[in-house]
């Protein structure tokens, strides 16, 4: 299992942009903390989901004032 903002999911084995785009993430608009490390957006294609990863993906949001 890989958890993934709080949540198991049964995704190992997947790259991590075919998750992203099967979740509907923006790649452009989010950063990603994979075990406690920032990923650069360079490594996104090469991560393969692994069973025990834990990830943190924040999405970028305009506004304000």
């Amino acid at each position: 299992m890989v958890r993934i903002n709080g949540e198991e999911k049964k995704v190992q084995g997947m790259k991590l942009t075919e998750y992203l785009e099967a979740e509907g993430y923006r790649q452009e608009t989010i950063a990603i903390e994979c075990n406690e490390e920032i990923l650069s957006k360079s490594e996104y294609d090469k991560k393969i989901l692994q069973d025990g990863d834990v990830l943190e993906i924040v999405n970028f949001v305009g506004g304000g004032r």
